[in-house]
């Protein structure tokens, strides 16, 4: 009997895969000047969120920096790429005039100004990878608050199971290989199972796997 792949059966939608439901915070920036008035928690996210509150009375959300506290002026922690100095760390990056934050929102990660050439900036991600934006995009100075979050340990398994549930994962949850070979198309000893590689067209729920490799297996030396 045919079995689908875990990521296939969570790209029907079915309710073991669901994400309960929660507060969504909307990331954004505004021209407006404002303070941070508190400092939330997101299920989904690494990182703490602030909630800011501008001079007209709105309201806003934001990752907050490393070392933010309540109460503190927008103005000193966000800005455009123009008006910031090379070599300077920001995260909650724009990909664009007024998309939002993009870029960099995991807690602890930040990119750094390398050079400005009119009105273009070159930013370079945690990747080492350089990206050109427009240097009216704006950006948060700092590194994004929770560093470290990764690295501490879950004690209970309890914790990890509801903090995982939170995030519509499925957890506990043991290799594909694992499996017996009723159980999944990787599964069993008695042969190589199903093949990684799917076609390039494929609908989006196949495309589990190598995605149109030019080579498979492992690479000899």
């Amino acid at each position: 009997m045919g079995k689908s792949l875990i990521q296939q059966a969570r790209g029907r939608g079915g309710p073991r895969y669901r994400t309960p439901p929660r507060k969504i915070y909307q990331l954004e920036f505004s021209q407006k000047n404002g303070y941070i008035h508190d400092i939330l928690h997101d299920q989904i996210r690494s990182a703490p969120i602030a909630s800011v509150h501008y001079e007209d009375g709105s309201r806003g959300y934001l990752i907050a920096p490393e070392g933010a506290m309540v109460g503190d002026a927008l103005a000193t922690h966000v800005r455009k790429l123009r008006d910031m100095e090379l070599g300077q760390r920001v995260f909650a990056i724009e990909l664009y005039p007024l998309s939002g934050p993009k870029l960099c929102l995991a807690s602890g990660s930040s990119a750094t100004i390398m050079t400005k050439e009119g009105d273009k900036v070159a930013v370079q991600m945690p990747s080492k990878k350089r990206k050109v934006l427009s240097a009216d995009c704006m950006a948060i100075i700092g590194t994004a608050a929770g560093e470290g979050k990764a690295e501490r340990p879950w004690l209970k398994a309890g914790t990890k199971y509801h903090a995982m549930k939170a995030k519509g994962h499925l957890y506990p949850r043991s290799g594909a290989v694992n499996f017996n070979a009723v159980d999944h198309p990787f599964g069993g000893n008695s042969g190589p199972g199903q093949s990684k590689s799917v076609s390039r067209h494929a609908p989006p729920g196949a495309k589990v796997g190598s995605l149109a490799p030019r080579r498979t297996g492992r690479r000899k030396r």
